[in-house]
């Protein structure tokens, strides 16, 4: 019998390395930076982390608004240690200004990766401590948490493309 044992460990241990180096990386470029309760963001971005399965998508999940929110860059990441492949899905997962929700969802649905953290992040954003749901803006916190729930089914294929593009645009 074989045993993988130092294999399987160090998987593991550069699994770890590299989940440590984008938790680094996430803590530094969000420092200072507060939810709209007022914690810090970082709080967010390990939610989100703990939700996913996969090494690469722990990664991609704590860094998946670092190219959105900060000043980090790609080549801030891939200087990090970060993989192409996780910095892929994190480009995956950053909203361009411009581009509608819908797009932006349908586009990133091509990534496993992105997919994963984005199903995280939904979730973490509509759960049920942490919607916003304000009298004077009612009707704009609704339209937001219906796309989330909409977009969060068309990830899981729970709907299909057309009706989601019909009910989110």
């Amino acid at each position: 019998m074989t045993d993988n044992s130092n294999t399987d460990n160090s998987n593991t241990e550069e699994d770890s390395r590299a989940i440590e180096a984008a938790l680094g990386l996430a803590i530094s470029f969000h420092r200072g930076q507060r939810d709209s309760d007022g914690a810090p963001y970082i709080l967010h971005l390990i939610r989100v982390m703990l939700r996913c399965k996969s090494a690469q998508a722990k990664q991609a999940g704590v860094l998946h608004d670092i190219l959105e929110d900060t000043s980090a860059s790609c080549d801030d990441l891939l200087a990090a240690g970060i993989s192409a492949r996780v910095i892929e899905a994190v480009k995956h997962l950053t909203h361009a200004p411009g581009i509608p929700y819908a797009d932006y969802i349908e586009a990133l649905v091509c990534d496993p990766i992105a997919t994963e953290v984005k199903l995280a992040d939904l979730e973490d954003n509509y759960s049920i401590g942490r919607v916003k749901y304000r009298q004077e803006h009612r009707e704009h916190d609704a339209d937001r948490l219906q796309r989330y729930i909409l977009s969060h089914r068309f990830l899981e294929g729970q709907i299909q493309l057309d009706e989601y593009r019909k009910f989110v645009r």
